[in-house]
Protein backbone atom coordinates (compact mmCIF):
# COMPACT_ATOMS: atom_id res chain seq x y z
CA UNK A 1 0.00 0.00 0.00
CA UNK A 2 1.63 3.30 -1.37
CA UNK A 3 -0.19 5.13 1.65
CA UNK A 4 -0.13 3.06 4.58
CA UNK A 5 -0.50 4.82 7.96
CA UNK A 6 -0.26 7.99 6.76
CA UNK A 7 -3.44 10.18 7.66
CA UNK A 8 -5.13 12.57 5.12
CA UNK A 9 -7.25 15.45 5.78
CA UNK A 10 -10.09 16.34 2.06
CA UNK A 11 -11.70 19.08 2.42
CA UNK A 12 -14.50 18.77 0.45
CA UNK A 13 -14.69 15.43 0.94
CA UNK A 14 -18.17 14.79 0.09
CA UNK A 15 -17.86 16.29 -3.46
CA UNK A 16 -17.81 13.70 -5.91
CA UNK A 17 -13.79 14.39 -6.78
CA UNK A 18 -13.48 14.65 -3.07
CA UNK A 19 -15.04 11.35 -2.14
CA UNK A 20 -13.44 9.56 -5.03
CA UNK A 21 -10.09 10.27 -3.87
CA UNK A 22 -10.91 9.90 0.24
CA UNK A 23 -11.59 6.28 -1.36
CA UNK A 24 -8.69 6.04 -3.51
CA UNK A 25 -6.05 7.13 -0.55
CA UNK A 26 -8.11 5.05 1.95
CA UNK A 27 -7.66 2.07 -0.67
CA UNK A 28 -3.75 2.62 -0.49
CA UNK A 29 -3.58 2.51 3.52
CA UNK A 30 -4.33 5.81 4.49
CA UNK A 31 -6.80 7.14 7.20
CA UNK A 32 -8.75 9.86 5.63
CA UNK A 33 -10.09 12.99 7.71
CA UNK A 34 -13.62 13.78 5.85
CA UNK A 35 -13.65 17.78 5.99
CA UNK A 36 -16.79 19.81 4.97
CA UNK A 37 -19.95 21.98 5.44
CA UNK A 38 -22.11 18.58 4.93
CA UNK A 39 -21.75 16.37 7.80
CA UNK A 40 -24.92 13.83 6.65
CA UNK A 41 -23.35 13.76 3.34
CA UNK A 42 -19.69 13.07 4.52
CA UNK A 43 -20.63 10.26 7.51
CA UNK A 44 -22.12 8.47 4.38
CA UNK A 45 -18.72 8.68 2.04
CA UNK A 46 -17.15 7.53 5.75
CA UNK A 47 -19.51 4.63 5.75
CA UNK A 48 -18.47 3.51 2.27
CA UNK A 49 -14.81 3.68 2.97
CA UNK A 50 -15.46 2.08 6.60
CA UNK A 51 -17.13 -0.78 4.86
CA UNK A 52 -15.00 -1.80 2.21
CA UNK A 53 -12.47 -2.11 4.92
CA UNK A 54 -10.87 1.54 4.79
CA UNK A 55 -10.25 3.72 7.98
CA UNK A 56 -12.32 7.07 7.98
CA UNK A 57 -13.29 10.06 10.01
CA UNK A 58 -15.56 13.14 9.25
CA UNK A 59 -15.96 16.02 10.79
CA UNK A 60 -17.73 19.61 10.08
CA UNK A 61 -15.36 21.97 8.98
CA UNK A 62 -16.01 25.22 7.46
CA UNK A 63 -12.48 25.59 5.36
CA UNK A 64 -13.43 29.90 5.18
CA UNK A 65 -13.04 29.90 8.45
CA UNK A 66 -9.73 29.80 10.24
CA UNK A 67 -10.92 29.00 13.89
CA UNK A 68 -12.86 25.99 12.04
CA UNK A 69 -9.58 24.82 10.44
CA UNK A 70 -7.39 25.17 13.54
CA UNK A 71 -9.74 23.60 15.55
CA UNK A 72 -10.32 20.41 13.36
CA UNK A 73 -6.45 20.25 12.69
CA UNK A 74 -5.63 19.98 16.36
CA UNK A 75 -8.09 17.57 16.99
CA UNK A 76 -6.49 15.40 14.30
CA UNK A 77 -3.22 16.18 15.59
CA UNK A 78 -4.04 15.19 19.26
CA UNK A 79 -5.57 12.01 18.61
CA UNK A 80 -3.53 11.08 15.96
CA UNK A 81 -0.23 12.53 15.98
CA UNK A 82 0.70 13.49 12.69
CA UNK A 83 -0.52 15.28 9.31
CA UNK A 84 0.56 13.64 6.30
CA UNK A 85 -1.51 14.92 3.60
CA UNK A 86 -4.12 17.73 3.18
CA UNK A 87 -6.00 18.44 0.15
CA UNK A 88 -8.39 20.99 -0.62
CA UNK A 89 -11.48 20.37 -3.18
CA UNK A 90 -13.84 22.48 -1.52
CA UNK A 91 -16.27 23.96 -4.52
CA UNK A 92 -17.60 27.44 -4.95
CA UNK A 93 -19.73 28.84 -7.46
CA UNK A 94 -17.93 30.34 -10.63
CA UNK A 95 -19.82 32.47 -13.35
CA UNK A 96 -18.85 31.38 -16.59
CA UNK A 97 -19.96 31.75 -20.50
CA UNK A 98 -19.74 35.62 -19.78
CA UNK A 99 -17.09 37.84 -21.41
CA UNK A 100 -14.99 39.22 -18.89
CA UNK A 101 -15.88 43.01 -20.02
CA UNK A 102 -19.56 41.56 -19.46
CA UNK A 103 -18.85 40.37 -15.87
CA UNK A 104 -20.12 42.48 -12.52
CA UNK A 105 -17.12 43.17 -10.08
CA UNK A 106 -18.45 41.10 -7.71
CA UNK A 107 -18.81 38.25 -10.20
CA UNK A 108 -15.25 38.33 -10.86
CA UNK A 109 -13.65 39.15 -6.94
CA UNK A 110 -15.69 37.05 -5.38
CA UNK A 111 -14.92 33.17 -6.55
CA UNK A 112 -11.40 34.41 -6.38
CA UNK A 113 -11.39 35.88 -2.67
CA UNK A 114 -12.89 32.93 -1.92
CA UNK A 115 -10.68 30.25 -3.64
CA UNK A 116 -7.20 32.32 -2.16
CA UNK A 117 -8.93 31.91 1.10
CA UNK A 118 -9.54 28.68 1.70
CA UNK A 119 -6.14 27.76 0.02
CA UNK A 120 -4.45 29.72 2.24
CA UNK A 121 -6.16 28.67 5.32
CA UNK A 122 -5.71 24.89 5.48
CA UNK A 123 -2.05 25.29 3.40
CA UNK A 124 -0.38 27.25 5.67
CA UNK A 125 -2.38 25.52 9.19
CA UNK A 126 -1.18 21.74 7.63
CA UNK A 127 2.28 24.07 7.03
CA UNK A 128 2.31 24.60 10.42
CA UNK A 129 2.07 21.15 11.57
CA UNK A 130 3.93 19.46 9.22
CA UNK A 131 6.50 21.90 9.77
CA UNK A 132 6.63 20.51 13.50
CA UNK A 133 7.38 16.83 12.02
CA UNK A 134 9.35 17.70 9.21
CA UNK A 135 7.11 16.07 6.74
CA UNK A 136 4.18 16.49 4.50
CA UNK A 137 2.30 17.03 1.57
CA UNK A 138 0.10 19.41 0.63
CA UNK A 139 -1.77 19.42 -2.71
CA UNK A 140 -4.18 21.45 -4.54
CA UNK A 141 -6.43 21.57 -8.02
CA UNK A 142 -6.59 23.65 -10.65
CA UNK A 143 -7.51 23.46 -14.06
CA UNK A 144 -7.08 23.65 -17.67
CA UNK A 145 -7.50 27.99 -18.01
CA UNK A 146 -4.37 27.94 -15.19
CA UNK A 147 -1.89 26.71 -18.26
CA UNK A 148 -2.99 28.73 -21.19
CA UNK A 149 -5.76 31.18 -21.76
CA UNK A 150 -9.34 29.96 -22.06
CA UNK A 151 -11.82 31.97 -22.78
CA UNK A 152 -15.54 32.47 -21.52
CA UNK A 153 -14.54 31.15 -18.30
CA UNK A 154 -15.11 34.28 -16.17
CA UNK A 155 -12.96 34.48 -13.13
CA UNK A 156 -11.82 30.55 -12.95
CA UNK A 157 -8.77 31.08 -15.42
CA UNK A 158 -7.08 33.61 -12.57
CA UNK A 159 -8.72 31.29 -10.28
CA UNK A 160 -6.54 28.22 -11.42
CA UNK A 161 -3.33 30.78 -12.05
CA UNK A 162 -3.58 32.22 -8.47
CA UNK A 163 -3.79 28.20 -6.90
CA UNK A 164 -0.83 27.50 -8.65
CA UNK A 165 1.32 30.38 -8.08
CA UNK A 166 0.67 30.15 -4.32
CA UNK A 167 1.37 26.17 -4.19
CA UNK A 168 5.09 27.17 -6.13
CA UNK A 169 5.62 30.15 -3.50
CA UNK A 170 4.32 28.10 -0.57
CA UNK A 171 7.04 25.41 -1.63
CA UNK A 172 9.78 27.48 -1.61
CA UNK A 173 9.13 28.22 2.39
CA UNK A 174 8.36 24.87 3.45
CA UNK A 175 10.54 22.91 1.40
CA UNK A 176 12.99 23.56 4.42
CA UNK A 177 10.80 21.81 6.63
CA UNK A 178 10.62 18.73 4.59
CA UNK A 179 6.99 19.86 3.17
CA UNK A 180 6.24 18.90 -0.13
CA UNK A 181 3.70 21.19 -1.95
CA UNK A 182 1.99 20.15 -5.80
CA UNK A 183 -0.88 20.96 -7.77
CA UNK A 184 -2.74 19.08 -9.91
CA UNK A 185 -4.01 20.49 -13.17
CA UNK A 186 -6.79 18.31 -14.78
CA UNK A 187 -8.96 19.66 -17.64
CA UNK A 188 -12.41 18.38 -15.67
CA UNK A 189 -13.74 14.81 -15.27
CA UNK A 190 -17.17 13.87 -17.23
CA UNK A 191 -17.26 11.60 -14.71
CA UNK A 192 -17.86 14.05 -12.10
CA UNK A 193 -20.95 15.47 -10.79
CA UNK A 194 -21.00 19.02 -12.28
CA UNK A 195 -20.55 17.09 -15.66
CA UNK A 196 -23.68 13.84 -14.95
CA UNK A 197 -25.52 16.96 -13.92
CA UNK A 198 -24.86 19.04 -16.54
CA UNK A 199 -26.08 15.98 -18.87
CA UNK A 200 -29.17 15.20 -16.93
CA UNK A 201 -29.91 19.04 -17.64
CA UNK A 202 -29.19 19.83 -20.44
CA UNK A 203 -29.19 16.68 -22.70
CA UNK A 204 -27.58 17.40 -26.05
CA UNK A 205 -26.12 20.57 -25.55
CA UNK A 206 -24.37 18.97 -22.52
CA UNK A 207 -22.64 15.98 -24.39
CA UNK A 208 -21.16 18.61 -27.38
CA UNK A 209 -19.78 21.05 -24.81
CA UNK A 210 -17.70 17.69 -23.52
CA UNK A 211 -17.18 16.89 -27.01
CA UNK A 212 -15.57 20.21 -27.27
CA UNK A 213 -13.71 19.93 -24.25
CA UNK A 214 -11.68 16.46 -25.33
CA UNK A 215 -11.28 18.12 -29.16
CA UNK A 216 -9.03 21.04 -27.02
CA UNK A 217 -6.80 17.97 -25.34
CA UNK A 218 -4.11 16.06 -27.73
CA UNK A 219 -5.48 12.74 -26.40
CA UNK A 220 -8.94 13.11 -27.85
CA UNK A 221 -10.42 12.11 -23.86
CA UNK A 222 -10.59 13.30 -20.82
CA UNK A 223 -9.03 12.25 -17.41
CA UNK A 224 -11.61 10.84 -15.08
CA UNK A 225 -11.88 11.15 -11.67
CA UNK A 226 -9.67 8.05 -11.18
CA UNK A 227 -6.97 9.48 -13.19
CA UNK A 228 -7.21 12.38 -11.24
CA UNK A 229 -6.76 10.22 -7.91
CA UNK A 230 -4.09 7.73 -9.07
CA UNK A 231 -1.51 11.19 -9.71
CA UNK A 232 -2.93 12.43 -5.68
CA UNK A 233 -1.96 9.18 -5.01
CA UNK A 234 1.77 9.09 -6.47
CA UNK A 235 2.19 12.33 -5.57
CA UNK A 236 1.75 12.26 -1.81
CA UNK A 237 3.61 8.84 -2.07
CA UNK A 238 7.24 8.41 -1.07
CA UNK A 239 7.52 7.26 -4.74
CA UNK A 240 7.39 10.99 -5.33
CA UNK A 241 9.67 12.21 -2.93
CA UNK A 242 11.82 14.90 -4.65
CA UNK A 243 8.74 16.35 -6.32
CA UNK A 244 7.60 19.93 -5.16
CA UNK A 245 6.90 23.43 -6.41
CA UNK A 246 5.55 22.28 -9.37
CA UNK A 247 2.09 21.63 -11.11
CA UNK A 248 1.53 18.01 -12.70
CA UNK A 249 -0.47 18.11 -15.75
CA UNK A 250 -3.22 15.58 -16.09
CA UNK A 251 -4.97 17.63 -18.83
CA UNK A 252 -4.40 15.25 -21.85
CA UNK A 253 -2.30 17.26 -23.23
CA UNK A 254 -4.90 20.22 -23.34
CA UNK A 255 -2.32 22.95 -22.08
CA UNK A 256 0.79 22.12 -24.07
CA UNK A 257 -1.19 22.70 -27.58
CA UNK A 258 -3.85 22.03 -29.84
CA UNK A 259 -3.71 19.25 -33.14
CA UNK A 260 -7.21 19.98 -34.32
CA UNK A 261 -5.42 19.68 -37.97
CA UNK A 262 -3.42 16.19 -37.19
CA UNK A 263 -5.17 13.69 -38.75
CA UNK A 264 -4.72 9.92 -37.70
CA UNK A 265 -2.32 7.49 -38.87
CA UNK A 266 -4.35 5.04 -41.29
CA UNK A 267 -3.45 1.34 -39.82
CA UNK A 268 -1.77 -1.03 -42.34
Amino acid sequence: MKLQNKNAIIYGGAGSLGSTIASAFATEGATVFLAGRNINSLQKIKNEIIKNGGKAEAAQVDALNEQSVATHIHEIVSKHGTVDISFNLIGFEVKQNIPLIELTLDDFVHPITTAMTTHFLTATAAARVMAQQRSGVILSLSSTPGGIGYPLVGAWGIVCNAIESFSRNLATEVGIHGIRVVSIRSAGSPDSRVFTEAIDNFGDQAKLFIKKLEDDTMLKKLPLMKDIANAAIFLSSDMADKITGITLDVTAGSTNGLNYKVQPIPLS
